[in-house]
Protein backbone atom coordinates (compact mmCIF):
# COMPACT_ATOMS: atom_id res chain seq x y z
CA UNK A 1 0.00 0.00 0.00
CA UNK A 2 1.27 3.43 -0.93
CA UNK A 3 1.41 5.84 2.02
CA UNK A 4 -1.02 8.71 1.70
CA UNK A 5 -1.01 12.06 3.44
CA UNK A 6 -4.23 13.72 4.58
CA UNK A 7 -4.81 17.18 5.94
CA UNK A 8 -6.67 17.27 9.25
CA UNK A 9 -8.18 19.37 11.93
CA UNK A 10 -6.69 18.54 15.29
CA UNK A 11 -9.38 16.32 16.82
CA UNK A 12 -10.52 12.71 17.14
CA UNK A 13 -13.51 13.09 14.82
CA UNK A 14 -11.30 14.36 11.99
CA UNK A 15 -8.84 11.52 12.59
CA UNK A 16 -11.70 9.02 12.46
CA UNK A 17 -13.02 10.54 9.22
CA UNK A 18 -9.57 10.26 7.64
CA UNK A 19 -9.35 6.64 8.80
CA UNK A 20 -12.73 5.92 7.20
CA UNK A 21 -11.69 7.61 3.94
CA UNK A 22 -8.51 5.53 3.83
CA UNK A 23 -10.52 2.37 4.61
CA UNK A 24 -12.99 3.08 1.78
CA UNK A 25 -10.11 3.59 -0.67
CA UNK A 26 -8.49 0.36 0.53
CA UNK A 27 -11.72 -1.64 0.20
CA UNK A 28 -12.35 -0.31 -3.32
CA UNK A 29 -8.79 -1.23 -4.32
CA UNK A 30 -9.57 -4.76 -3.07
CA UNK A 31 -12.76 -5.16 -5.15
CA UNK A 32 -15.35 -4.20 -2.56
CA UNK A 33 -18.39 -2.29 -3.73
CA UNK A 34 -19.25 0.44 -1.22
CA UNK A 35 -23.00 0.43 -0.60
CA UNK A 36 -23.22 2.97 2.20
CA UNK A 37 -21.07 4.97 4.60
CA UNK A 38 -22.02 6.03 8.13
CA UNK A 39 -25.34 4.18 8.25
CA UNK A 40 -27.37 5.38 11.23
CA UNK A 41 -30.75 4.33 12.53
CA UNK A 42 -32.36 6.44 15.23
CA UNK A 43 -30.08 6.43 18.28
CA UNK A 44 -28.78 2.88 17.95
CA UNK A 45 -25.41 3.99 16.64
CA UNK A 46 -23.59 3.82 13.35
CA UNK A 47 -22.01 1.33 10.97
CA UNK A 48 -18.95 2.95 9.37
CA UNK A 49 -19.06 1.15 6.01
CA UNK A 50 -21.47 -1.27 4.40
CA UNK A 51 -19.98 -2.98 1.37
CA UNK A 52 -20.35 -5.97 -0.87
CA UNK A 53 -17.63 -8.46 -1.64
CA UNK A 54 -18.71 -11.25 -3.96
CA UNK A 55 -21.71 -12.94 -2.27
CA UNK A 56 -21.26 -11.16 1.05
CA UNK A 57 -22.71 -8.00 2.50
CA UNK A 58 -19.94 -6.75 4.78
CA UNK A 59 -20.54 -4.52 7.76
CA UNK A 60 -17.22 -2.83 8.43
CA UNK A 61 -16.08 -1.05 11.59
CA UNK A 62 -13.06 1.23 11.09
CA UNK A 63 -10.62 1.99 13.89
CA UNK A 64 -7.72 4.41 13.40
CA UNK A 65 -4.83 4.66 15.85
CA UNK A 66 -1.51 6.46 15.98
CA UNK A 67 -0.05 4.00 18.48
CA UNK A 68 -0.83 0.73 20.19
CA UNK A 69 -0.13 2.12 23.65
CA UNK A 70 -3.73 1.40 24.61
CA UNK A 71 -4.12 -1.77 22.55
CA UNK A 72 -4.69 -2.70 18.94
CA UNK A 73 -7.47 -0.88 17.08
CA UNK A 74 -9.53 -4.10 16.76
CA UNK A 75 -9.62 -4.39 20.56
CA UNK A 76 -11.80 -1.25 20.69
CA UNK A 77 -14.60 -3.21 18.99
CA UNK A 78 -15.88 -4.67 22.26
CA UNK A 79 -18.91 -6.91 22.84
CA UNK A 80 -21.26 -3.94 23.27
CA UNK A 81 -20.10 -2.35 19.99
CA UNK A 82 -20.42 -5.70 18.21
CA UNK A 83 -24.00 -6.13 19.44
CA UNK A 84 -24.89 -2.62 18.25
CA UNK A 85 -23.43 -3.35 14.81
CA UNK A 86 -25.37 -6.64 14.61
CA UNK A 87 -28.65 -4.85 15.44
CA UNK A 88 -28.00 -2.13 12.90
CA UNK A 89 -27.04 -4.75 10.30
CA UNK A 90 -30.40 -6.51 10.79
CA UNK A 91 -32.22 -3.21 10.33
CA UNK A 92 -30.22 -2.37 7.20
CA UNK A 93 -30.85 -5.79 5.66
CA UNK A 94 -34.60 -5.62 6.38
CA UNK A 95 -34.97 -2.05 5.11
CA UNK A 96 -33.19 -2.95 1.86
CA UNK A 97 -34.74 -6.40 1.25
CA UNK A 98 -31.37 -8.13 1.51
CA UNK A 99 -32.29 -10.97 3.84
CA UNK A 100 -31.00 -13.64 1.44
CA UNK A 101 -27.41 -12.42 1.37
CA UNK A 102 -24.52 -13.91 3.30
CA UNK A 103 -23.35 -11.49 5.99
CA UNK A 104 -19.92 -10.80 7.39
CA UNK A 105 -18.60 -8.44 10.07
CA UNK A 106 -15.15 -7.03 9.34
CA UNK A 107 -12.82 -4.60 11.06
CA UNK A 108 -10.40 -2.32 9.24
CA UNK A 109 -7.45 -1.11 11.30
CA UNK A 110 -5.82 2.09 10.08
CA UNK A 111 -2.40 2.90 11.53
CA UNK A 112 -1.46 6.56 11.21
CA UNK A 113 1.30 9.04 12.00
CA UNK A 114 0.40 12.58 13.00
CA UNK A 115 2.79 15.10 11.49
CA UNK A 116 1.83 18.63 12.42
CA UNK A 117 -1.52 19.34 10.80
CA UNK A 118 -1.28 16.27 8.59
CA UNK A 119 -1.93 12.59 9.01
CA UNK A 120 0.00 9.94 7.14
CA UNK A 121 -1.60 6.52 6.76
CA UNK A 122 1.13 3.93 7.32
CA UNK A 123 -0.72 0.65 7.24
CA UNK A 124 -4.21 -0.71 6.77
CA UNK A 125 -5.25 -4.18 7.96
CA UNK A 126 -8.51 -5.86 7.03
CA UNK A 127 -9.79 -8.46 9.47
CA UNK A 128 -12.50 -10.50 7.78
CA UNK A 129 -15.04 -12.25 10.03
CA UNK A 130 -13.74 -10.25 12.98
CA UNK A 131 -16.80 -11.15 15.06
Amino acid sequence: MEKKMYSKANNKRATGAIGETAAVEYLKENNYEILEKNFRYKRLGEIDIISREKDYICFVEVKARSSIDYGYPREAVNARKQENIRRLAQIYLCKNGMNDFKVRFDVVEVYIDKKGDNIEVNKISLIKNAF
